[in-house]
């Protein structure tokens, strides 16, 4: 521990070997990770890690926090367990794209709409990669791989539409890449009372490598990334003769639709309200399959009322009541007419 009493990046590594294929970009995001956790001001035995299965559910093992390595597609289900009975805990979701999205589909936007108080970051490779690379559910249509051989017939779930779709009340995408940006949105997410949830965009460079070099290659990451920032016009590319993005999000009746700046006037151009549910929804439909362009940033944060806080207020009303009528109202409810009597 640092010697003036603060945590430091250092803090939070464990003696564990990190095992990742080499270039992966899990090394990022568990770097930032790593030096973004002191902004919490939280002792690390109030933080848990909790992971499925895949190559992104080794997290808990790299963080010098708690840590749960819990079963295929269930990390959210026992974090909200966790979340509701231990408000004092700081709790996070590791995902990927494959755990979270298939076998872990129904956990996972019953965490969203129910909007416990957990951070969710689901890793986006496109691809099983522990299994050594089948298609998954965010793979694009004709990804051909060890079990698509002709090509994947599967349309692709978009996970922020369908966090949005699951009135999630924090959704954001970042990439691994961009440490800046990454942080930022890590911040936001931990700073957000609910459920937090961040896409990741994270490179496999062993099962499908360059899925994201449109965003990552600076001669074409300007023109691809679509960058959101609340209360700002939605503009991007390279500069113009203004200094700004030389394209733009219009609204075009009910849909949204990129345009060249100068072609169009300003008064046109979206403004990002964060809290607008509807406009959060039309931005995550402007990303295609081939990521030609692709919106980052946080797309809706708004705040709700928490599973967990409504939960344990239910606890605590019904453990008063009990308690001014001397536990009578709990006898009669364990006497009431759904019990019954079995005789031998």
């Amino acid at each position: 521990m640092a010697t003036n009493g603060k945590l430091t990046a250092k803090d939070y590594k464990t003696d564990q070997e990190v095992r990742w294929c080499p270039g992966c970009g899990d090394y990022a995001i568990l770097a930032a990770l790593q030096s973004f956790m002191p902004e919490l001001d939280i002792p690390k035995e109030n933080i848990v890690f909790v992971s499925g299965i895949g190559c992104a559910a080794r997290f808990p093992y790299y963080m010098e926090t708690y840590g749960i390595h819990s079963i295929h597609g269930r990390a959210p289900a026992i974090a909200t367990g966790l979340a509701t009975s231990r408000p004092d805990l700081s709790v996070w979701v590791v995902t990927g794209d494959g755990d979270s999205l298939s076998i872990g589909g129904n956990h996972l936007i019953h965490a969203l709409r129910r909007n416990v108080n957990v951070k969710i970051l689901l890793f986006n490779n496109r691809i099983y990669g522990l299994t050594k690379g089948q298609y998954s559910p965010t793979s694009e249509i004709g990804k051909i791989t060890k079990s698509t051989p002709m090509g994947s017939l599967d349309n692709p779930f978009n996970p922020i539409s369908l966090a949005l779709g699951a009135e999630a009340t924090f959704v954001a995408r970042t990439i691994d890449s961009d440490r800046k940006h990454l942080t930022s949105v890590l911040r936001a997410a931990a700073d957000h009372r609910g459920t937090s949830f961040v896409e990741i965009y994270q490179n496999c460079p062993i099962f499908n490598d360059d899925a994201f070099a449109a965003m990552k290659d600076p001669q074409t990451s300007a023109d691809a990334i679509i960058p959101l920032t609340h209360g700002e016009p939605i503009r991007f590319g390279p500069a113009g003769d203004d200094g700004l993005g030389t394209y733009a999000v219009v609204q075009e009746g009910f849909r949204l639709r990129v345009a060249k700046a100068d072609e169009i006037d300003a008064a046109q151009i979206v403004v990002h309200d964060a809290t607008d549910h509807e406009l959060a929804f039309a931005l995550s439909r402007l990303s295609d399959q081939d990521l030609t362009h692709t919106v980052t940033g946080i797309f809706r944060n708004v705040a709700r009322s928490t599973y967990d806080d409504a939960t344990r207020a239910q606890v605590q009303q019904a453990r008063d009541k009990a308690q001014s009528n001397g536990g009578a109202d709990l006898q009669a409810m364990l006497n009431g007419r759904d019990t019954w009597t079995v005789v031998g």
